[in-house]
């Protein structure tokens, strides 16, 4: 994870090396074997100072999540910035995010683990991943609104999350892809979303649209309550 040291304040720059030393311990020792006594000395910290920051190793995690969910939305804006078609700019948010994760792809299905826990903070869906989870749906909220792919305007208000989700399911792939450098998960990318563009095209023409109807009603029964 780049940044810029001159940009960060002393607090923060301590919180993202405390955050950069458990990632790396979580990798090579686990997350359960990693205490927060091991993290504090690895970066050269007291356990105290550790604690002040982070209450714990689940919200050392969140923060992870966090600062990687940042990153993604730089790239993203940049991305969609640049112009182009819906399959061009959904594929290139989306293969920014694997660049983004694939240094941690050697121990994401623990982070993955962690987070399937029922009431687990680092769920993507808890009240603690909230921030995270705004920013990354931000990221579609703002490709769709540009897109000037035609879409029934049902799917246009619900597609900003159904996306959201299907990154979510991406992620569960990619770490199980055992492919050199996860390219099954990249040629998944470039099959599929030009595939989703012609179904959320169809989905204007009234021939498709009880279709539509019962395809978000499926959709929205998934959402967690």
């Amino acid at each position: 994870m780049e940044t810029d040291p001159k940009a960060e304040t002393r607090g923060e720059q301590t919180r993202r090396l405390i955050v950069e030393t458990a990632i790396r311990l979580f990798g090579e020792v686990g997350y359960e074997k990693t205490t927060m006594r091991a993290i504090a000395s690895a970066a050269g910290l007291s356990v105290g100072n550790a604690y002040y920051y982070f209450p714990s190793k689940d919200s050392l995690v969140t923060e992870f999540y966090l600062q990687l969910q940042r990153e993604h939305m730089a790239r993203a804006e940049e991305i969609i910035a640049a112009g182009g078609g819906f399959s061009e700019q959904l594929t290139g948010v989306l293969m920014a995010g694997l660049d983004l994760w694939d240094p941690y792809h050697s121990f994401g299905g623990r982070f993955i683990g962690i987070a399937a826990v029922p009431g687990s903070p680092t769920s993507p869906f808890s009240e603690e991943s909230a921030e995270a989870r705004e920013l990354s749906l931000r990221i579609f909220e703002r490709l769709v609104a540009d897109t000037s792919l035609k879409m029934d305007a049902e799917v246009r208000e619900e597609l900003p999350e159904l996306l959201w989700l299907a990154q979510l399911g991406l992620v569960v792939y990619w770490v199980h892809d055992r492919s050199p450098g996860q390219q099954r998960t990249r040629t998944l990318i470039e099959t599929a979303v030009p595939y989703l563009e012609s179904l959320v095209g169809l989905s204007r023409m009234k021939v498709f649209r009880a279709m539509t109807v019962r395809g978000l009603a499926l959709v929205k029964l998934l959402r967690p309550v």
